[in-house]
């Protein structure tokens, strides 16, 4: 059906009607102090995960522990085998906790390093109009 020739016809016809837009890429950077749109993308990226997803994985990490230590003490006072699987559970908590400190002081070191410290997100979706 397609032969490499007309191939290479289709590839070269696509990277010719995308050929402005490679070459005007840079435009939005050259012309703003901040960074322009990839500034701003940077910017709510960071935000949404050092506002958001980290303390949320803090909770699910911290229900964890709780889910640990309630079968370590409480489930697995006369069965051994639970006592096991509730250390082992606040075992690899413990050791989430400590990544996502990590995770959460790369992203600080990025957003201070970068300057976009102090920035908020914009453009929040809410339920309730007008808040």
């Amino acid at each position: 059906m397609f032969n490499k020739k007309s191939m290479h016809k289709v590839g070269v016809l696509l990277v010719a009607s995308f050929l402005p837009l490679i070459s005007s890429a840079q435009g939005g950077l050259a012309t703003s102090a901040d960074g322009g749109p990839f500034g701003d993308l940077l910017t709510n990226v960071l935000v949404f995960i050092n506002d958001i997803v980290i303390p949320f994985i803090i909770g699910i990490g911290f229900l964890f522990f709780v889910w640990g230590m309630f079968k370590y003490f409480i489930l697995g006072g006369a069965n051994d085998e639970a006592k096991e699987q509730g250390k082992s559970l606040v075992i690899y908590a413990t050791l989430g906790f400590v990544l996502i400190i990590i995770f959460w002081g790369v992203v600080n070191l990025v957003t201070d390093t970068t300057g976009f410290a102090g920035e908020g997100l914009e453009n929040i979706p809410s339920i309730f109009p007008g808040s």
